[in-house]
């Protein structure tokens, strides 16, 4: 995990424990092999930057309220000045699925949509 120090919001790389969650969720809709090969293809991928709107209407995603756990979390860690992790995307050819993220995606969201947010993207294929 590398701090990224010119955003102050956004850590450089994913955390270990991302792609373990990603693979998880993954689990739910792919077989064991296919999420395995997405998996190592994130760890792979370049971080790309994506606006936290486009990320949510990509996805087909409602936002998830506010008062969210999570949500608030992640909100007051970005004010406390603690970085996040990027989030992991992976593309079906018709639909985004955040893999991992989706709290944090809201987070920046509630900040403003029009937040960068760094991302790990691959094809479902």
């Amino acid at each position: 995990m590398k701090n990224n120090k010119k955003n102050p919001i956004w850590l450089t790389d994913p955390e270990d424990h991302d792609y373990f969650a990603a693979q998880d969720y993954l689990e739910l809709i792919y077989d064991s092999k296919t999420c395995i090969n997405i998996v190592n293809r994130l760890i792979e991928a370049p971080t790309i930057i994506k606006k936290a709107k486009d990320i949510l209407r990509s996805s087909d995603l409602e936002l998830v309220n506010k008062n969210n756990i999570h949500v608030q979390s992640n909100i007051k860690k970005v004010k406390k000045g603690k970085k996040l992790s990027p989030v992991l995307l992976v593309y079906t050819g018709g639909k985004l699925i955040i893999a991992d993220g989706y709290h944090r995606v809201c987070s920046i969201y509630y900040l403003s949509e029009d937040l960068d947010i760094p991302c790990r993207l691959v094809s479902a294929n």
